[in-house]
């Protein structure tokens, strides 16, 4: 696979000796022991690692969701632990967008009227957003979609509303949690396929955190987690894989 050529210059995101602990004492919890990792303008990078390892607390720190015990995170070099509620919503709203393991699209609403509140939100008018939501949801493939409600719509059409919502107000970042794990294998890998559009087309950084081995080769990096600290992180160049195999584990 050819890198692009973008990546790896420019930092998008910075964690330093980022920890999470919960609880205290002998009954403290390391969520997260101490995590360094700096993460590049349009890559795609896979976070994965065993249930309990700390990939969504890692995911939670670099969307602002949580803070750190001890550590920091910056984003366009603004230290998130700096902003108040106030200005950590409008980095939410204007700079990442979220797309989650259940869609978390509101099941009243159309998939036009799901992807225009998060623009009315920041600040664009109804009609704008209305336009500029056709427009996405019909670069996601669903032009002739719009009208319908999630229960109309299949798991697959659902989560691409979820993509559209996303990219919605041009987001810097993407977080992906699971994003195909209600998928089936097809569709998951067309999900794969879309989010890497948008790092290549649109200079978006993806950041997922997965356990679905399908991501390894649309990754520009992958990074390992596990007890709470990096076990290693890999360039997709760099990685064997073989059938049932990576780097010797098997899967």
């Amino acid at each position: 696979m050819t890198e692009p050529a973008n990546i790896y210059e420019d930092i998008v995101v910075r964690v330093l000796d980022v920890k999470r602990y919960y609880g205290s004492g002998e009954a403290v919890t390391k969520a997260l022991d101490g995590i360094s990792l700096d993460i590049y303008r349009g890559e795609y990078l896979s976070i994965m690692g065993p249930s309990g390892s700390g990939k969504s607390t890692l995911f939670n720190m670099i969307g602002g969701i949580d803070s750190p015990t001890e550590g920091m995170v910056f984003m366009d070099e603004i230290d998130l632990a700096q902003l108040d509620s106030f200005e950590l919503a409008w980095m939410r709203c204007h700079k990442i967008g979220y797309i989650f393991q259940s869609y978390n699209i509101l099941p009243v609403l159309t998939a036009l009227e799901n992807v225009t509140l998060p623009m009315i939100f920041a600040g664009l008018s109804a009609d704008d957003a209305r336009t500029k939501a056709a427009k996405i949801l019909t670069k996601v493939g669903l032009g002739e979609r719009l009208f319908h409600r999630p229960f109309e719509l299949s798991g697959g059409q659902q989560q691409r509303v979820a993509v559209a919502r996303a990219i919605a107000n041009d987001p810097v970042i993407i977080l992906a949690d699971e994003p195909t794990a209600n998928l089936d294998v097809d569709t998951g890998r067309e999900m794969i396929g879309l989010l890497k559009q948008l790092c290549e087309r649109d200079g978006v950084t993806v950041i997922s955190a997965t356990h679905d081995m399908k991501m390894l080769d649309v990754s520009d990096r992958i990074l390992w987690i596990r007890d709470g600290k990096v076990d290693r992180l890999e360039r997709r160049g760099d990685l064997e894989i073989k059938i049932g195999h990576i780097d010797g584990n098997i899967l």
